[in-house]
């Protein structure tokens, strides 16, 4: 199998893996141990947390606090709910993770629209008032990066937060300018899935949507997984380590996947956006048909949190797709352990597979 969907989920680093390993011992080793407890065996857990935390924070800008939780899905939740704002404004782009919970907080959400190739304009419409805004750094399906500096900035001056999902930039790119809140999950950057974080700027407030033992400074009651935690940071360390190797070899790739695809249609941006995605369509192609035909090859028809559902993406039809248009795309990701060779072979598969289609 051809691995191709890195915005869903990114293989697991060996290194974090390992990492891991001596938290998962027991009972005749001490890395079964709660990180809350306060005798030797829990401090070093507690040691291992907060050095994990550290590494988290270093892909993260200055002043601000790591807060550890079950995935961005949680911290996204976390930031909004846990805000106390009222009244809401977010890109027509955002994940479902945004866009659910911001309409559960509020019915009139204000929508901020995104042109043809996939980015909101700077100077889009916020009306006055607005509590919160959110965008995304990095589309999850087609790749575009948002103005969020720009975005983060008019939040600002005019008195609302700025959410920041940084699930498919962090690790990538620098970290999101301007943002009071940043949410980010481990298994999009070769981390272990079960694991997120909530970056908090100094000076802001939230109320916890978990309650108990007051854990995370209070923010998000229960016990920490020692494991989870040193996975999450050596992958975070790895992502600053290798940070140009990763680029260079991503950039290789796309213009590598460019040729191979040239006669297919780009969704979004071919600028701003991380090469990392190549999201793709072709009129009149059963995409249904096709991934069940190139069985040796793993990418999708968009979202995975949204696959299954029949229903057209809101991605594209924002970019103002018709639904038609909308199901004829495809999703290449592609990243650190993804070999030219293998994108050669997959894309030889794909397209046979789609000149049998006859489109």
């Amino acid at each position: 199998m051809i691995y191709l969907d890195y915005q869903a989920t990114t293989p697991l680093a060996p290194e974090a893996r390992e990492a891991m390993l001596p938290w998962l011992a027991g009972p005749d080793a001490p890395g079964f141990a709660n990180p809350h407890s306060s005798h030797r065996y829990g401090r070093a857990a507690a040691a291992a947390v907060e050095a994990a935390r550290e590494s988290v924070a270093a892909l993260l800008p200055p002043g601000g606090r790591v807060v550890f939780t079950s995935g961005a899905t949680e911290a996204i939740n976390l930031a909004i709910i846990g805000s106390g704002r009222k009244r809401l404004a977010v890109s027509a782009i955002e994940h479902a993770a945004v866009l659910d919970t911001a309409r559960f907080v509020d019915p009139a959400t204000v929508i901020l629209p995104v042109d043809g190739a996939g980015l909101v304009a700077p100077d889009a419409d916020i009306p006055e008032g607005t509590g919160l805004v959110a965008a995304m750094q990095v589309n999850n399906e087609i790749g575009t990066v948002q103005p969020v500096a720009a975005l983060a900035e008019r939040a600002r001056a005019m008195g609302a937060l700025f959410l920041c999902d940084a699930v498919q930039g962090a690790g990538k790119l620098a970290a999101p300018e301007g943002a009071d809140l940043i949410a980010l999950s481990a298994h999009k950057l070769h981390g272990p899935k079960g694991i997120g974080a909530l970056w908090v700027r100094d000076g802001v407030e939230l109320a916890p949507l978990i309650h108990g033992g007051g854990q995370e400074g209070g923010l998000r009651s229960g016990t920490l997984s020692p494991a989870l935690c040193a996975g999450f940071g050596v992958a975070a360390l790895l992502c600053k380590t290798w940070w140009e190797s990763d680029g260079q070899h991503v950039e290789r790739l796309w213009q590598k996947a460019r040729a191979l695809f040239s006669d297919w249609t780009l969704n979004g941006s071919a600028e701003q956006r991380w090469h990392g995605n190549l999201n793709l369509r072709r009129e009149g192609l059963d995409v249904a048909r096709l991934l069940s035909e190139c069985r040796t090859v793993a990418i999708s028809a968009g979202s995975a949190c949204a696959s299954g559902s029949g229903r057209p993406s809101h991605v594209l039809r924002a970019l103002g797709l018709s639904d038609r248009d909308a199901r004829t795309a495809i999703r290449i990701g592609f990243g650190r352990y993804t070999g030219e060779d293998e994108l050669e072979r997959a894309a030889a598969a794909i397209n046979a597979a789609v000149r049998a289609q006859g489109v």
